[in-house]
């Protein structure tokens, strides 16, 4: 499977009848991180699911490491790593636990060193044979982070990721993925917040109504002319 990790061609979906995603494109390299902004409704957490083959398109092309992603074979499947809004962890296991089921899915080597160095990372260490029913907002946030990198996937997608998350671990999880993308990991990242986003970004994309409305380098120095992009573009379009 040879090919930038996503090439996305006019991609729509709708759902009962109202279009979220209206056409768009959006070609991510290897070694990239893109931050998505938009409103609320923009269609991020859709296109999100799209680009994770939780969802399918209802028009245009999605392709994938260079592979049609209609096909979906596992072995693309296992390249992909996602966290959404939504914890989706075993709230009756432990967070060990999870881990080890997830791994098992995945196939990981080794998976009980992986699993007690990412519970480190996550700072749940101490917490790792608790129940997640027992965990707080932002521990089950950096326990679903955890289950995405767990596999060290090629193509990680991150939805709202800073949310919930203390100051310490919002610098954790930017020292991961600058880690990543060094390393030639992708990374596409949706989110409300510029400021904790910009530092890791190689690309920002502004998505509203459906479409890319405006993207551009994601340099630090740039996040006063993102935001500013991003509010003219909502003031405009309103």
């Amino acid at each position: 499977m040879i090919g930038p990790p996503i090439r996305a061609e006019r991609l729509a979906r709708g759902f009962g009848g109202v279009r979220v995603l209206t056409g768009v494109d959006l070609t991510v390299a290897a070694g990239e991180v893109v931050v998505l902004l938009g409103p609320n409704g923009a269609g991020k957490t859709t296109l999100l699911r799209i680009l994770a083959l939780l969802l399918a398109p209802t028009g245009g092309r999605l392709v994938l490491f260079g592979t049609d992603a209609t096909r979906a074979p596992a072995a693309l499947r296992r390249r992909i790593g996602y966290a959404g809004h939504e914890i989706s962890c075993y709230p009756d296991l432990s967070g060990a636990e999870n881990l080890a089921f997830y791994a098992q899915l995945f196939g990981v080597a080794e998976p009980a060193a992986r699993i007690a160095r990412l519970l480190a990372w996550a700072g749940l260490d101490g917490a790792g044979r608790r129940p997640v029913r027992t965990y707080s907002r932002g521990m089950s946030q950096r326990l679903a982070l955890a289950r995405a990198l767990l596999h060290e996937p090629d193509l990680l997608l991150l939805d709202e990721p800073f949310s919930g998350l203390d100051p310490d671990a919002v610098e954790r999880l930017q020292q991961q993925l600058l880690e990543l993308r060094a390393a030639g990991h992708s990374i596409v990242l949706a989110t409300h917040d510029v400021d904790r986003a910009a530092p890791v970004a190689s690309r920002i994309a502004i998505l509203h109504r459906g479409r890319i409305a405006w993207a551009g380098d994601g340099r630090a120095d740039d996040a006063a002319v993102i935001v500013a992009a991003y509010r003219t573009i909502v003031a405009e379009r309103a």
